[in-house]
């Protein structure tokens, strides 16, 4: 049997598991699809072929013995590269970090997924630092989105989407600190889910800004992103943002359906205004899932500010010894965003987590009232690579701190978010994406509705054509 690279994971799994196909078959498919369209979309920055092939072949041997196989028997996958994996230093998108030791061990979320008989293919491109929405990094070269290799990816966890966009990995992980698991998604055409933050444990990756840092999974359907989602549950230890919660598998109830869920459109900061693509998908979502209202998310662009000097702060403190010794290595924007944040006042700092709480305490007013708010992903479908500035709203702005305008707002206080992919009106026209956003722990209603959405056709992740 011959496999899709645009095949669901979940099929792919079980075209293993039947023994239709075999994990060595689907990881040198994937291993040569990388070798022919990543040198147009700059997706991976480490391809780990050797190690790949020896996991999918101890996985048919297992099989050839009559043992289980995991649910994800076979399913390549690949992560940001700030995720450690064994024998390779973690890049986090810098030069610095290539003269890392290799790490020692897979980070846990690796270990999880590699548990469940997926085949890591190797390590994705990304923003230096995950300092960025455009998935142009300095040192590695711009990664490019599968749609149209003129326009960008989306950053920071650029590589997560290109590479499932483009079918080079059918499950890929990221982190999203600001927006970077949700931009990707909505430039590329695919689902993501930002969990809620202490849900998945950060344990072995590089962070960014300790306070705001998640990790979460892209997709190219709800199934394979809740089952993903399912299997990297769990606490740990070494993390110590992750909370000791029970694992509340999604995939059981995922056809659940949206029956009595009360849903809203976010307005007011969140209005799409002057954004047709953004204004339409939102409106086809609204429309699908019966939301009753516009409302106002109260606080947001004070919580979004507030988010601002949180990561300034936070990460500039994190890298003051780099900056001192090794300023000139850096992307020079990436550093002088750090050196910005390193001279706020510490009282700047203190403030903005009070208005951090207080924010958080004016989404769960709304939460007392509504089970589920839309939202777009970003203002405009994918920009063009080296693109500086966009039209806001009749004014032209900086594109790069500008397109974390609806995403950010909403991880400054962690609520958990599924990104879902509109499809272009037309045909040649790129995505974009819409955020489904519940109360903390609530990753369930997000996924339902993603799920729900794509069964009626509103929503799915379109095959781009040759790169």
């Amino acid at each position: 049997m011959s496999v899709d690279p645009f095949a669901p994971a979940h099929e792919i799994a079980s075209a293993v598991r039947d023994g239709r196909t075999t994990a060595v078959a689907v990881t040198r498919l994937f291993l040569d699809r990388i070798a022919t369209v990543d040198p147009t979309l700059n997706a991976y920055t480490d391809v780990t072929a050797e190690r790949a092939l020896a996991i999918a072949q101890a996985i048919d041997d297992r099989h050839a013995r009559g043992e289980r196989l995991g649910p994800l028997a076979g399913v390549p996958f690949a992560v940001k590269n700030l995720f450690d994996l064994e024998d390779l230093p973690t890049r986090a998108g810098s030069l610095i970090n290539r003269e890392r030791n290799p790490a020692r061990r897979d980070a846990v979320l690796v270990e999880r997924l590699l548990a469940a008989d997926a085949v890591i293919l190797g390590g994705l491109n990304m923003g230096e630092y995950a300092y960025d929405f455009t998935g142009e990094n300095f040192h590695d070269g711009a990664c490019r989105n599968p749609h149209d290799p003129d326009h960008m990816a989306g950053g920071s966890s650029s590589g997560c989407g290109a590479a499932t966009g483009g079918g080079l990995a059918p499950i890929s992980l990221g982190s999203d600190t600001n927006g970077s698991i949700r931009v990707p998604s909505s430039l590329c055409g695919i689902f993501g889910l930002k969990p809620t933050y202490g849900r998945l444990p950060r344990s072995r990756s590089f962070p960014f800004c300790d306070s705001l840092d998640h990790l979460g999974p892209f997709a190219r359907c709800t199934a394979d992103l809740a089952l993903a989602y399912d299997l990297m549950q769990g606490h740990d230890a070494e993390d110590h943002a992750c909370v000791k919660r029970p694992v509340e598998a999604v995939s059981p109830i995922l056809d659940a359906g949206i029956g009595g869920l009360q849903v809203a459109v976010l307005g007011g900061h969140f209005d799409t205004e002057g954004m047709p693509e953004a204004a339409r998908a939102v409106g086809l979502v609204a429309g699908a899932l019966g939301a009753r209202a516009t409302v106002e998310l109260e606080g947001a662009a004070e919580g979004r500010a507030a988010a601002f000097i949180i990561t300034n702060t936070e990460s500039a403190a994190f890298h003051l010894g780099r900056l001192r010794a090794r300023a000139a290595d850096f992307d020079p924007e990436t550093r002088d965003r750090f050196l910005a944040g390193a001279l706020l006042p510490a009282a700047w700092s203190v403030r903005a987590h009070q208005v951090r709480r207080w924010y958080a305490g004016r989404a769960a007013a709304l939460f007392e009232e509504f089970d589920l708010l839309i939202a777009p992903a970003t203002p405009m479908c994918a920009p063009k690579v080296g693109q500086k500035t966009m039209d806001l709203r009749g004014k032209t702005v900086p594109l790069r701190p500008m397109f974390g305008l609806f995403t950010q707002p909403i991880s400054a206080i962690g609520l958990p978010v599924c990104a879902v992919p509109v499809p272009a009106a037309a045909p040649g026209g790129l995505p974009i994406g819409v955020q489904l956003i519940a109360a903390p722990w609530r990753e369930d209603l997000v996924l339902r509705a993603a799920a729900a959405l794509e069964a009626a056709g509103v929503v799915a992740a379109p095959v781009p054509g040759p790169a």
